[in-house]
């Protein structure tokens, strides 16, 4: 992008540069050679210093992406999420629209207990991870302004910047992914859509995320958004120098976890991996991961099975497939699954290993 996808401006700095990867939700199916094609994708993040919004750079990737599982996590944070909004009273009307997310997953049955029902322009707007994936991010906002009711809500989920970049979370940076919000750079997109923060929840789900509810007109944040906006002002969240320290986590990230597979290797464990997410592709490229340190990953989605992670020879697996080869380690590469994993395969306990860039424990 030559100019900010929020704002048009052209104050824009690269703070993230991992060269050349494959697409992110391009899983070539197993009988396919790998070719270096896969791997030829730019994938960049760039910050704009005038509005604060950090984006994808560019995307030349067109895959659609295969529909994976629902994850648990997803779906208790989803039910809490609503909890909380009804019980702040920011449930109004009656009417519900969704935007939805590629990723799977609704909040509508949430809504239709508690009596509402779908609406072109309604009194609730949800977005959970949805608009993130919109290249245009002011059209996007100017959409999801248009079709809130005067006097309804809008609900915005995402991941927080502030997290990413605290933690490490370099990998989080992914085609397809068109933005990368603060609180800060989110009040700056409502504000040129007539919108306004008034309130924001945070939660655990990937090391940190926030709900917002944004209303029309101007109104002043609450003391919870105000507490997030301050601690992002301290932070520097739109700070390049402050974001280009994910550039630091990747050769660190990476060293640690090729590192560990070596050593297993060199001890004879075989060691598989489980979760076949987006996040997957960008580290096991660079950090030269195939066949011989992953046996294979195991994903829940039907849809990933029998294919691989592109620009590698690691094919992906059932569960079932996993619990059969009996692996003596299990690198689990998402840590929200971890729960979940563990009531679902006792027959793992003890063999799991949370990807050491992650934000979960080293387990």
């Amino acid at each position: 992008m030559s100019t900010c996808r929020g704002c048009d401006s052209t104050d824009l700095h690269r703070v993230l540069d991992l060269g050349t990867v494959p697409a992110a939700d391009n899983f070539p199916l197993l009988t396919q050679p790998v070719s270096p094609d896969e791997s030829a994708h730019a994938l960049a993040m760039d910050l704009c210093t005038r509005c604060g919004l950090a984006q994808l750079a560019s995307d030349d990737t067109h895959t659609a992406e295969p529909r994976g599982i629902e994850p648990q996590a997803l779906r208790d944070q989803a039910a809490d999420a609503v909890r909380r909004v009804c019980a702040a009273g920011w449930l109004r009307g009656d009417t519900v629209r969704e935007f939805g997310s590629p990723h799977g997953g609704t909040w509508l049955p949430l809504l239709a207990e508690r009596g509402y029902s779908e609406a072109e322009v309604a009194d609730v707007v949800l977005d959970s991870f949805g608009v993130m994936h919109e290249p245009d991010q002011r059209g996007g906002f100017q959409l999801r302004a248009k079709v809130t009711d005067p006097d309804g809500v809008l609900l915005i989920q995402f991941p927080s910047l502030l997290t990413m970049v605290s933690q490490g979370q370099w990998n989080a940076l992914r085609h397809g992914h068109f933005a990368y919000y603060s609180l800060t750079a989110l009040t700056a997109l409502l504000d040129t859509v007539g919108m306004s923060v008034a309130t924001a929840w945070e939660f655990d789900l990937y090391g940190g995320t926030f709900l917002v509810a944004a209303v029309h007109g101007s109104v002043e944040p609450d003391e919870q958004a105000k507490d997030i906006l301050q601690r992002e002002a301290d932070f520097g969240v739109t700070d390049p120098a402050v974001l280009a320290r994910l550039q630091l986590s990747v050769e660190a990230h990476v060293n640690d976890l090729r590192k560990w597979l070596v050593t297993q290797a060199d001890n004879g464990r075989r060691v598989y991996g489980y979760g076949a997410g987006s996040r997957v592709p960008a580290l096991f490229n660079i950090a030269g991961v195939d066949a011989n340190l992953v046996t294979a990953v195991a994903d829940a989605s039907p849809a990933k099975q029998g294919r691989r992670i592109p620009g590698t020879d690691v094919g992906i697996i059932s569960p079932e497939e996993l619990l059969a080869a009996d692996p003596d380690r299990v690198l689990l590469t998402l840590p929200d699954l971890y729960d979940e994993v563990l009531r679902q395969y006792p027959q793992l306990d003890g063999r799991w290993w949370v990807d050491p860039g992650s934000n979960g424990p080293r387990l």
